[in-house]
C-alpha cells in the first residue's frame, strides 16, 4: 500500500485522498482504486442539497467509492457551515457558498457544482483561497431537447384537451369518429426559428429537421455563426417563424430579449417555447400577448423565480390550453441526471 501511495503526486493534496478511485461504469469517468492509510484518512465529502437526485440512490453510493461521503436532501443556509466542518469537497446544486461560508471552512478543497451554472458560488472569494470550482455541462442536452418538441406538439395538437374530450365524454357524444376542436398543421415545411444555436440549440435543431422543419437561428452572442443553418436577425426570426424556441444563457444582454414589442412582431399562428431560463422572456408581456391572441401559444419549463410564486402572471392567462407550463423538469431525465452525478464524481476524482 505504501508504494500505492508514492506513486501517486499527479495534484498536490489530491494525491493525499485517493488513488486507483473507481467510480462507476460511464466511460468519462476516470477509473482508479481507493487505498486509505491511517497517515491520510479518506477526505471528507459533502453533497448539500441531494433533493433532485435523492431517487438514484445506487449513483450517490458510488460517491463511497472515493472518500467520507454525506448527502443530505436540503440545507438551510445556517446549516451550511456546520455541515460542511472538516469537508474538503462540498457538491451543491443550488445551496449558496459565499465568502461567508468560505471563510469559516479552512479544510475546504474543491467546490463542485451539480448543475451547470454556478452563480451560486462566490467564485472571486474561492479563487482567493486558491479553491477550484467546477461545473457539469452538456448531460441535459437530450433531455431540454426532447422537452422543447413534447412541448410544441402538446400545445399545437391540443393534445392536453384531447385526453380530457375522451375521458369527460365529449368524444362519446361526438357525431363523428373523429374529434378535435381545432386544426393542427404538421411540423414539415414549416420555418423553425432558432433562439441560441449552443449545444442544445443544435439538437433540437437536428429534431426539428428530422420532422421536416425549415431551421434558422438567431445567436444572442453574435460569435455562434458557422453553422449548417441559416443565421438570421431577431426580428426576421420573430416575424417569419411559425416555432421559435430559446436555449440561450440568461445574461444581461438576453434579459427580457422578448418583451411587448417582439412578441408583437411575431405570428398569430406563432408558438413559442421557452426551456433555457427564466427572465429571457417578460412573463407578464406573454401573458398579454397570449390574452389578446398575438400568438397562437407558448410553454415554460422555467420562470423568473423558482418554484413559481402563486402570484405569478403566468397563472392569470385566460386560455390555460394556450400556455403549457411545467416546473423546470426538462434537464431531468434519469439518464440525464445519471450522467451529472458521473460529472460531479469526475470532478471530484480529478482532485485539487
Amino acid at each position: 500500500m505504501s508504494q500505492a501511495i508514492a506513486r501517486l503526486g499527479r495534484r498536490a493534496n489530491a494525491s493525499d485522498y485517493h488513488e486507483n478511485l473507481n467510480i462507476g461504469p460511464p466511460a468519462r469517468e476516470v477509473k482508479k482504486h481507493i487505498y486509505y492509510t491511517a497517515t491520510h484518512p479518506p477526505m471528507k465529502i459533502v453533497f448539500l442539497d441531494t433533493e433532485t437526485v435523492a431517487d438514484l440512490p445506487e449513483e450517490l453510493d458510488k460517491f463511497s467509492q472515493l472518500g467520507q461521503f454525506t448527502g443530505y436532501r436540503a440545507t438551510s443556509p445556517e446549516q451550511v457551515v456546520p455541515r460542511l466542518a472538516g469537508a474538503q469537497v462540498v457538491i451543491t446544486n443550488k445551496v449558496v457558498i459565499g465568502q461567508p461560508e468560505l471563510d469559516q471552512l479552512p479544510d475546504l478543497k474543491l467546490i463542485c457544482v451539480a448543475a451547470t451554472g454556478t452563480n451560486n458560488v462566490d467564485k472571486e472569494a474561492a479563487a482567493a483561497r486558491g479553491i477550484p470550482v467546477r461545473n457539469v455541462s452538456g448531460y441535459s442536452t437530450n433531455a431540454v431537447a426532447q422537452l422543447t418538441i413534447t412541448a410544441l406538439f402538446t400545445l399545437a395538437m391540443d393534445l392536453i384537451h384531447l385526453n380530457e374530450a375522451v375521458y369527460d365524454g365529449t368524444y362519446s357524444k361526438s357525431p363523428s369518429f373523429s374529434y378535435w376542436r381545432q386544426p393542427y398543421y404538421e411540423l414539415g415545411g414549416a420555418r423553425y426559428g432558432i433562439i441560441g444555436m449552443g449545444t442544445i440549440g443544435r439538437r433540437v435543431a437536428e429534431l426539428a429537421t428530422a420532422y421536416g422543419a425549415k431551421v434558422v437561428y438567431y445567436s444572442t452572442s453574435g460569435r455562434n455563426t458557422d453553422q449548417p443553418y441559416p443565421a438570421v436577425s431577431l426580428d426576421e426570426l420573430l416575424t417569419t417563424c411559425e416555432v421559435i424556441s430559446i436555449h440561450c444563457p440568461l445574461t444581461d444582454a438576453t434579459r427580457n430579449l422578448i418583451g411587448q414589442a417582439e412578441l408583437a412582431k411575431m405570428k398569430a399562428s406563432a408558438y413559442l417555447i421557452n426551456v433555457a431560463r427564466g427572465g429571457i422572456v417578460n412573463e407578464a408581456a406573454l401573458v398579454a400577448a397570449l390574452n389578446d391572441g398575438q400568438i397562437a401559444g407558448a410553454a415554460s419549463d422555467v420562470f423568473t423565480t423558482e418554484p413559481i410564486p402563486t402570484d405569478h402572471p403566468f397563472l392569470n392567462v385566460n386560455e390555460r390550453h394556450r400556455l403549457l407550463l411545467t416546473p423546470h423538469m426538462g434537464w431531468a431525465s434519469v439518464e440525464a441526471r445519471m450522467e451529472l452525478l458521473a460529472g460531479v464524481r469526475g470532478n471530484v476524482g480529478e482532485g485539487w
